[in-house]
């Protein structure tokens, strides 16, 4: 692990981390090998499993890694806030970096930020990470995902000083820290589960410039390793990402499934007057191949890999069936996070 060169910028990395042994140490060693890191603090947001005990490890090895324990949660605070929160006030660098624990950067992903922050004179940067996709069901519903995202944050508007747009991903945001302070840091969107758009928000209405740009090469995330944490983490997170309006829900659900159902109604149409397997075989596949087709150049424009593109059905299905549940959930004032459980009105999302 490397030392820090005082000629470089002062930055301080703040990791907040629940019950994440399998991914805190992949983490924190990533960005160690980066030499204008100067400390990184990973927050123990009350885990239960060998998260302290790692992170315990790797401090020994580098004086930069520090653990910090957060104390129980404040009402009113969503987990990950307060977390990050804890972190920030222990930092001394001039810029902060909060990451995920299941981000890992690249050797020269705080250098990239702070490139981006000079060249753009940007008081933040934000990285929408390179997604790592290990099964069929994170293949199928987080590109849908991504591909939605792309259309309703687009980086250009958001990095448009001139515009409203205001977005960020908390898997990687780098801020000035007297901009943090100034805007009331996370303690301003304790409450807020899309703690990352609403940071962004508060910065570019404070009249700072963004710059928010796709992270591929910087930093990769496995978001999650199971169905069930990947069904939790986009039902607490979609309404909101998706506008958190009934209307918006309603088009999401229409876009995703109708095109399941019209070729479902077309090949049964075809077995009831044709009576022929080849036509109904035909038809299908004519089906599928308009979907497919489609599916394919959202891929392409949102820069993900074209062979998803196979995936375009189940990708619809579970978008929908997750954005309905996500939808009654906030309506019913329940949001569920790691063993947390919190009332509606903290329902803008981030993965946290």
């Amino acid at each position: 692990m490397t030392s820090l060169n005082e000629d470089q910028p002062r930055i301080s990395a703040v990791v907040p981390a629940r019950n994440e042994e399998a991914v805190i140490a992949a983490c924190v060693q990533s960005l160690a090998q980066q030499r204008e890191i100067l400390e990184i603090l990973v927050v123990d947001d009350q885990s239960t499993d060998r998260t302290s005990e790692i992170v315990g490890e790797l401090s020994r090895q580098d004086p930069r890694v520090r653990l910090i324990h957060a104390a129980e949660l404040p009402a009113g605070w969503v987990g990950k806030n307060h977390a990050v929160w804890v972190g920030a006030r222990e930092a001394r660098g001039d810029w902060l970096l909060f990451t995920d624990a299941d981000a890992v950067h690249s050797g020269n992903s705080a250098t990239r930020a702070m490139e981006l922050a000079t060249r753009h004179n940007a008081a933040l940067v934000s990285f929408s990470p390179e997604q790592v996709l290990g099964t069929w069901y994170e293949k199928s519903l987080i590109p849908y995902v991504y591909c939605r995202l792309g259309k309703k944050f687009s980086f250009k508007q958001v990095n448009d000083p001139c515009s409203e747009a205001a977005a960020a991903n908390g898997q990687f945001i780098l801020i000035r820290r007297d901009v943090y302070e100034a805007v009331g840091g996370h303690a301003s969107v304790a409450s807020e589960v899309l703690e990352d758009v609403a940071l962004a928000r508060r910065v570019k209405k404070a009249g700072h410039p963004i710059w928010f740009a796709r992270g591929k090469g910087i930093v990769r995330v496995r978001m999650y390793r199971s169905f069930s944490a990947m069904w939790e983490g986009w039902k607490k997170n979609l309404y909101q990402l998706m506008g958190g309006r009934r209307e918006t829900v309603y088009a999401g659900l229409a876009r995703a499934v109708f095109p399941a159902l019209g070729i479902l109604f077309a090949t049964i149409s075809v077995v009831g007057l044709a009576k022929s397997l080849v036509a109904t075989i035909a038809t299908l596949m004519a089906g599928l191949l308009v979907v497919w087709a489609v599916y394919l150049g959202e891929l392409r424009r949102a820069h993900l890999p074209s062979r998803l593109a196979l995936y375009a059905i189940p990708a619809k299905l579970l978008f929908a069936a997750v954005l309905w549940a996500s939808y009654r959930s906030h309506i019913h004032g329940r949001l569920e996070w790691k063993g947390r459980t919190y009332p509606a009105g903290t329902p803008d999302a981030s993965k946290g």
